[in-house]
């Protein structure tokens, strides 16, 4: 008996404890901020990125990815945090875009001959016309986790266009 005392004043305690953590994770992942807005208007994304694009003489980034996906988020991060992002604000119009468990805007995805075939996070270039650039086709950033910050910011930069001279 003496040990069912104690242990119902434990027991107690840890199920208070427990329901408390639960409580103070689930506070925390509503907080965050997750890269891929799940209920967007991708297909109106895109087309505001490409209006934008025009005026600002930037190329569309399209980045295709999810919220589950590690590797979509060390994209984003990279992309949205530190130094690199001034980068990517600087010569891209970039527009992220849901694809779920690959059963999401797939129209879009089909638009531009499906970068996500391989894997994701996926990328497309467009010019500020609507004209593809540049797609992902091989899974070219499926590891993106493994890749360095600036190995990121390289994998871009050979698609800025050329400043031209005055």
């Amino acid at each position: 008996m003496r040990s069912k005392k104690w242990l119902a004043p434990g027991a107690v305690a840890l199920a208070l404890a427990l329901v408390m953590g639960a409580s103070a994770c689930m506070s925390g992942a509503q907080a965050r901020a997750w890269p891929y807005n799940e209920s967007a208007d991708s297909k109106a994304e895109v087309d505001a990125a490409l209006t934008r694009a025009a005026s600002q003489h930037h190329p569309v980034l399209i980045v295709f990815g999810a919220n589950w996906c590690p590797d979509c988020r060390a994209l984003d991060a990279a992309m949205t945090q530190g130094a690199n992002a001034a980068f990517f604000r600087q010569h891209f119009e970039v527009v992220k875009v849901d694809v779920g468990n690959f059963d999401r805007h797939l129209d879009l995805v089909a638009r531009y001959g499906n970068p996500i075939r391989q894997g994701i996070p996926a990328a497309v270039l467009l010019s500020a016309e609507g004209k593809v650039l540049y797609a992902t086709q091989a899974g070219e950033l499926a590891n993106a986790r493994t890749m360095s910050e600036q190995g990121m910011v390289d994998f871009f930069a050979r698609f800025v266009p050329p400043v031209k001279p005055d």
